[in-house]
């Protein structure tokens, strides 16, 4: 049976610690979207805002002109421009229609002040990563 998209949410590892409730409350900030093949979503080097999850539909990741990753239903981008509207590191672009499950950091920033527990939960899980990276390039 295919996952629902607060499932598929609940799967990204920034969400993952978040409780049911808490994961609903992010769930309600998103949007559905829908891509046509051969539309850019986000380019690389340009201000991020949002994250998108993908629900359906597949997309390359290009980084210069070169494809770097494929993805697909339940993969993700984004979700640290979501939180710092830093500049994008690659190009996405849709190979097929897609749908998308997205959040913009103007509607998901207020929700984090107005919910300390969600913000401390995505911390732990950013400095987790950032632990795993680093234990990465050490050994």
């Amino acid at each position: 049976m295919p996952k629902t998209s607060l499932q598929l949410l609940g799967s990204v590892g920034l969400f993952e610690g978040l409780s049911q409730k808490e994961l609903t409350q992010v769930h309600r900030q998103a949007r559905e979207g829908e891509f046509s093949a051969g539309d850019v979503i986000v380019t690389e080097g340009e201000t991020g805002v949002g994250f998108h999850l993908i629900l359906s539909g597949r997309a390359k990741v290009l980084a210069g002109k070169r494809t770097i990753a494929t993805l697909g239903p339940g993969d993700f981008f984004g979700e640290l421009s979501l939180i710092d509207r830093g500049p994008r590191t690659a190009t996405v672009v849709a190979n097929t229609t897609l749908k998308t499950l997205s959040l913009v950091s103007w509607e998901f920033l207020p929700m984090l002040d107005r919910n300390p527990s969600i913000a401390r939960k995505l911390l732990i899980a950013i400095t987790g990563r950032l632990r795993n990276e680093r234990k990465s390039h050490t050994h």
